[in-house]
């Protein structure tokens, strides 16, 4: 296994376990199939685990399987607090406490304020204490490391970089996602200010395997180097320099096992000539299926109404790339978790964000027909309960 060092020199596997996805039976997670590949993992090297308050069963899980192995002290765990759940530092230390007890821990190596999408948002966390209380928590040991988790654009990611003394950030970020989202500059970004980042959606959920156009999966099938999906993906991340460690949702033993290989072969500048080749072709076949030729440049930004251009266009053309499903959730994620909403159908027309252009786009067109088709009932209904209940 390979290695990148934190903030403070902590030596990190460059693939770290997400446990949101372990296999599930009846109603609950199966322990005995988790317990194989979580261990054959760690025995493997792999020292960063990823949990997260919401994700169903999935902290105590961890807990139980590395209580059962003895090895919690092999592994730095991480899991998020829900800031938009709580309304009080009270609040925010009950859930913590619950969470120490499910993961049968005194402390979380690295905590996370999970899905922090705007400054505004960790304003209001302030407001509430929260800046004294993690300070409180570091001072004792509770919390190792802190960082956030982030969906949303690059200039507001740079703000929330600038806004704490954090030790470390979490960002969406793949071969497909290099321009939208944090994307590339933000990456580069934190790892100038000496930030670990850690990389989560590697492969999309799995859509960059399992949903990429027939026409792509036929490159795959016809490489004479045997090159997969997946392992394409995860050489493109580790080629970078600023990518500290990549979380991936191993369910079976084939994913451990490939993704670990991947990971030893796989340093800094891997990326042959070949490499770069397959994946334009790939990237040129997923983009055939586009609605709109945005490339996520953000020219046209900011919109005087806050509307998310590129983010929107990512999500819409992402309906069609990737499934309506796909497209709507993180639609939903991007525009409607933040204090200020930043939906399509907020437009005005006032054609400010054409003049800037450079693919000549015509923009407002696009944001009336992505509005129609991404701001479903279920849209609205979900977004008017984010707001009511302050949930950003």
């Amino acid at each position: 296994m390979q290695y990148r060092k934190d903030k403070k020199g902590n030596e990190i596997s460059a693939l770290g376990y997400g446990c949101m996805r372990f296999s599930r039976k009846g109603n609950g997670i199966d322990l005995d199939k988790a317990e194989k590949e979580l261990m054959a993992a760690i025995d493997a090297g792999v020292n960063y685990l990823d949990t997260a308050y919401i994700y169903p069963g999935s902290e105590a899980a961890v807990g139980e399987l590395l209580a059962r192995n003895h090895c919690r002290e092999k592994v730095y765990l991480a899991t998020k607090l829900p800031h938009y759940l709580i309304k009080s530092v009270e609040g925010a230390e009950r859930m913590f406490q619950e969470e120490l007890r499910r993961l049968k821990t005194g402390y979380i190596d690295y905590y996370l304020m999970h899905m922090l999408t705007d400054l505004p948002t960790w304003e209001k966390l302030k407001g509430l204490g929260m800046e004294q209380w993690i300070r409180e928590k570091l001072a004792s040991g509770q919390i190792r490391n802190i960082g956030f988790s982030y969906h949303g654009k690059a200039d507001m990611f740079r703000q929330l970089v600038d806004a704490y003394d954090w030790d470390f950030c979490q960002i969406q970020y793949n071969y497909i996602d290099e321009h939208s989202q944090a994307g590339v500059e933000g990456l580069r970004y934190a790892h100038e200010k000496g930030l670990p980042v850690i990389i989560m959606e590697p492969l999309r959920g799995g859509r960059l395997v399992d949903l990429l156009p027939q026409s792509a999966k036929a490159l795959f099938a016809e490489d004479a180097q045997g090159r997969t999906p997946a392992e394409l993906a995860f050489k493109w991340l580790y080629d970078q320099p600023e990518v500290t460690c990549v979380l991936s949702g191993m369910n079976s033993m084939e994913m451990v096992e490939q993704n670990v290989r991947v990971a030893c072969e796989s340093p800094v500048g891997c990326m042959t000539e070949s490499d770069r080749e397959l994946l334009a072709r790939v990237k040129e076949e997923i983009e055939k299926n586009v609605k709109v030729g945005c490339t996520g440049c953000g020219y046209c930004m900011p919109c005087p109404k806050g509307v998310d251009i590129p983010g929107t266009f990512r999500c819409y053309n992402a309906m069609y790339s990737e499934g309506k499903k796909s497209g709507r959730r993180d639609y939903l994620q991007c525009t409607a978790f933040r204090k200020d909403a930043s939906s399509a159908s907020a437009c005005v027309e006032c054609g400010k964000c054409e003049s800037h252009c450079p693919q000549h786009l015509p923009i407002r067109r696009e944001l009336k027909n992505a509005a129609g088709e991404l701001e479903t009932v279920t849209y609205k209904v979900a977004k008017t309960a984010i707001r009511l209940l302050h949930l950003w």
